[in-house]
């Protein structure tokens, strides 16, 4: 009879100012590597930044060891942002340091974060959501990937490709926003926090985070207000959000226009572009998001290896650095591989679409 074992998946964070982060580092990763964690954890000056899976009892046991820390204890939302997994959504245990645990550009103290901090909580969000209250103007500050493969119901995209833009369309917000309120969110809340009391400094006065995010509010309601999948930072980077009743796709496969929901990154390794397609497309394409990059894939086989493909392109770089007589008769090989099966493949596109700013408008 085969056990079932249950695991989860934990997202939190505190900002808590800490003289040392680097020791804290060091003896995190012994505790959480010996007890059999998987995860990504960040700590620095600022706090602690988390997402980790693991079974009951090695959940139990990590809030134990913060619970009993001096700058990790009172963590909240630990436990209402908690999601059931099927098994470790990280390939290993990663702690680091990171000068900021979200990075905008700036380092915020603790006093600096509780100075601003204005929550919504997600009983009050649902009524906003619920009764089309058009006295809050809903910000989305998560980045333009994350937006495109789902949001909240009428919310506008903060327009950014990494979080750090938001320093460079700041005076584009001032024009937009203009005394409006605002509410925001983001995935698990960190974000938010920090833009927060950027925003402050910018002279945004009327503005509310919704507390806990995105994860908190649907671990909470599966009201349909939430459209489309949850882009996670882990393995299921393409989460279901609702049932069969709720859940919507709103994001399009980029090879056909249908829609789907799976997020990918094209193969070509200096490309790296992420696309959303059906798996069955992704695979005929050899996961390459354009003509471009399977040509230029061919030349210098700068391919990622993948489950569907036989082809081991990593070792047989390697063999190349070893012994670089094989190139030639490696790099023909693949690239008649790439040929025959990319052989009567039409691409949508014929250069790699890169990520773009995309600056909110107000209605």
């Amino acid at each position: 009879m085969k056990i079932e074992t249950k695991y989860s998946l934990l997202t939190f964070y505190k900002f808590v100012d800490i003289p040392d982060p680097k020791a804290e580092v060091a003896k995190l990763y012994r505790y959480t590597r010996d007890i059999g964690l998987r995860g990504r954890i960040f700590i620095g000056e600022e706090g602690i930044n988390a997402q980790i899976t693991g079974n009951i009892g090695q959940l139990h046991a990590l809030l134990l060891y913060l619970d009993n820390n001096e700058y990790f204890k009172d963590i909240p939302d630990i436990d209402t942002k908690a999601t059931r997994v099927d098994e470790h959504k990280f390939p290993k245990m990663i702690v680091r340091y990171k000068k900021e645990i979200v990075a905008l550009g700036e380092v915020y103290s603790a006093a600096d974060i509780e100075k601003v901090k204005s929550k919504m909580s997600v009983e009050e969000f649902k009524k906003v959501m619920d009764e089309e209250n058009d006295d809050y103007l809903i910000l989305d500050m998560r980045n333009n990937y994350e937006y495109k493969l789902g949001h909240f119901k009428k919310a506008i995209p903060a327009g950014t490709v990494s979080f750090r833009d938001l320093q460079s369309i700041i005076d584009h917000y001032k024009e937009q926003f203009n005394n409006k309120k605002i509410v925001m969110y983001c995935t698990g809340g960190i974000r938010c926090e920090k833009v927060a009391v950027y925003l402050d400094k910018q002279g945004f006065k009327d503005v509310k985070q919704l507390d806990g995010g995105v994860v908190k509010y649907v671990n909470k309601y599966n009201d349909g207000n939430w459209l489309g999948n949850l882009y996670t930072f882990d393995d299921r980077v393409s989460t279901d959000i609702g049932d069969e009743n709720t859940n919507v796709i709103i994001s399009e496969c980029h090879y056909t226009g249908q829609k789907a929901k799976n997020y990918y990154n094209c193969r070509y390794g200096p490309c790296n572009a992420q696309i959303i397609a059906k798996p069955k497309e992704y695979r005929k394409h050899m996961g390459f998001c354009s003509e471009e990059c399977s040509h230029k894939a061919k030349e210098d086989i700068l391919i990622r290896d993948a489950n569907f493909d036989p082809i081991q392109y990593k070792m047989l770089r390697s063999e190349i650095k070893q012994d670089n007589s094989k190139r030639e008769q490696i790099v023909n090989g693949i690239a008649k591989h790439v040929t025959e099966w990319l052989e009567g493949v039409e691409f949508n596109h014929k250069t790699p679409i890169k990520e773009q700013i995309i600056l909110p408008v107000v209605d």
